[in-house]
């Protein structure tokens, strides 16, 4: 008998790791609402094929420019959308975070091709969706199977927390944990701390496996103390935002995350970008030197209506004007007929404006909520299901 289940004990191991791999339950963060706005998200979003820059943004329904904006791309109007990303490559995708039926979370559509199974779009989503989630959203079954040319619906993770994080301008980005990866080196990667993580995320421990989707704060820089007219703009840091029928560049800079704004170049077509009463742009500062000091002018923008650019000429006087950090020695956009002179970078607000614009799940097995939410009071069991499997398996064989 010993010896029977000695020959049988490789194939109990391999139905072990069969049923586990089946039973292990991915975690994410879900964020309760109540309200119906939106706030600026992100998603990050691991390629799983080549796959164009506007085969992307079809796939996720946003704008190209905003992807670009969010990855620092810099845009050129010949080269538009038709760039290439090779598998495995790794964007950031700006995304509306809506409220929907009290979870925030992201529900897109999606017409069904014919070589497509739940877990092919589940692929082709990053699994940032899951294919038990497709299939229990859409009611996949033998009875009602998956055909091509079907439109289901994709639901995505997002959070919003206010966009704040210990106080300071944030937008969270969903991310998915890689084989390999631990808290450490994700929050290393960005700039976060696994402190941060655990909080944000209302983790039990320090610990997250593949697949988990994480919440990551990531710093940005707000438009909420600018005094903008009819607008507001949170930008995550290292990245941009187009504005103003894509007139405007905002840039957050990660150093200093003071956001600075100037003509994008990009379109032809804008008025309204001199200062009255001056012949600086927005974005241009005039230094003029005296035997005091120095008088400064900056053309800043003020936000946009319809057609109309708002712009504010600030004056203002130093009696030092050394080559400190106040100011940058280079301007990103030379103003027309103007000469490049140097930018003063404007400070940020500590808080956003209500319901801002960027430069840009609740159907899941489990879940982990955020600490300001109800407790996850199953998160736990589910996340040792594969463990309470192998019980269950080896007393069936032994």
């Amino acid at each position: 008998m010993r010896n029977q289940l000695l020959l049988q004990l490789p194939f109990v191991l391999i139905l072990i790791f069969i049923v586990s791999s089946k039973l292990t339950h991915a975690k994410s963060t879900i964020e309760p609402c109540t309200s119906s706005d939106s706030c600026p998200s992100l998603l990050s979003y691991v390629l799983p094929w080549d796959s164009k820059l506007s085969e992307i943004a079809y796939r996720f329904q946003v704008n190209v420019f905003d992807i670009m904006a969010a990855n620092s791309i810099n845009v050129t109007t010949s080269s538009v959308g038709n760039q290439i990303f090779g598998a495995r490559s790794q964007l950031k995708v700006p995304i509306s975070c809506p409220c929907v039926d009290g979870i925030r979370r992201v529900l897109l559509s999606y017409m069904v091709q014919a070589a497509d199974s739940l877990d092919l779009i589940s692929e082709g989503y990053g699994r940032l969706v899951s294919g038990e989630q497709l299939r229990t959203l859409n009611g996949i079954s033998p009875k009602n199977p998956l055909t091509s040319g079907q439109s289901i619906l994709v639901q995505l993770p997002c959070t919003c927390f206010n966009n704040s994080n210990n106080g300071v301008t944030s937008v969270f980005m969903s991310y998915v944990v890689q084989s390999g990866e631990s808290l450490s080196n994700i929050g290393v990667e960005f700039g976060t701390t696994v402190m941060e993580l655990v909080n944000v995320n209302g983790l039990d421990q320090p610990r997250v496996d593949p697949g988990d989707i994480l919440a990551i704060p990531i710093s940005a820089c707000s438009s909420a103390n600018l005094n903008w007219y009819n607008e507001s703009l949170i930008v995550p840091n290292g990245s941009y935002a187009l504005t103003a029928s894509n007139c405007i560049k905002c840039i957050c800079r990660p150093s200093t995350l003071n956001l600075q704004c100037f003509p994008s170049g990009i379109v032809n077509a804008c008025s309204h970008l001199q200062c009255k009463g001056s012949n600086i742009f927005i974005g241009d500062v005039s230094i003029n030197r005296t035997a005091t000091g120095c008088n400064i002018s900056t053309c800043v923008y003020r936000g946009h209506n319809g057609g109309k650019i708002f712009r504010g000429l600030v004056n203002s006087s130093h009696s030092h004007c050394s080559d400190d950090d106040y100011y940058s020695t280079v301007s990103p956009v030379a103003s027309p007929n103007n000469p490049t002179v140097p930018y003063i970078s404007l400070p940020p607000s500590q808080s956003p404006f209500p319901n801002p614009t960027i430069g840009t799940g609740a159907n899941g097995p489990s879940s982990i909520q955020n600490p300001n939410s109800a407790p996850n009071k199953y998160g736990r069991w589910l996340t040792q299901a594969p463990y309470y499997s192998l019980w269950v398996v080896l007393c069936f064989f032994l």
